[in-house]
């Protein structure tokens, strides 16, 4: 079994560590022609695919980079915007990578939290168990 993220969490819910082991599994690269038939959309700061699966790139892929330079977000390292980027039909023919994208760390404490919130339910039914065992049976009969 391997280990692919620790996260450290103290008592009040604070993440205290957090070491990734990002080892990107699915990457796609393909070139295209205009127009894309993807549907691309921009979801929490990211342009992932919305609509059409081919050629290993799926839906909730992000787009990691465009004819070698890397997106950050919705903009490539150049600066330039990557919907409107694509929309230009002298762009075109255009290598697109695609893959997972990492996680912002924001999504790491949402991520967290409720591993935190989960451990504070877990300990609030072993105390409740406890309880109902040691009261005995409340059935017709006792």
């Amino acid at each position: 079994m391997a280990i692919f993220s620790v996260y450290l969490v103290n008592k009040a819910g604070g993440l205290i560590y957090q070491y990734d082991n990002y080892v990107p599994r699915a990457e796609a690269e393909k070139t295209f022609s205009y127009p894309l038939d993807l549907v691309l959309k921009i979801h929490d700061e990211k342009v992932i695919v919305s609509f059409g699966q081919r050629d290993g790139i799926r839906v909730g892929h992000a787009v990691l980079s465009i004819n070698g330079v890397d997106v950050m977000g919705k903009n490539t390292a150049d600066g330039k915007d990557v919907i409107e980027y694509l929309k230009d039909s002298s762009n075109y023919p255009v290598s697109i990578r695609f893959g997972r994208a990492r996680l912002s760390s924001n999504e790491k404490l949402m991520l967290a939290s409720m591993f935190h919130s989960c451990e504070l339910f877990d300990q609030n039914l072993k105390i409740a168990l406890e309880v109902a065992e040691k009261a005995g049976s409340f059935g017709p009969g006792s």
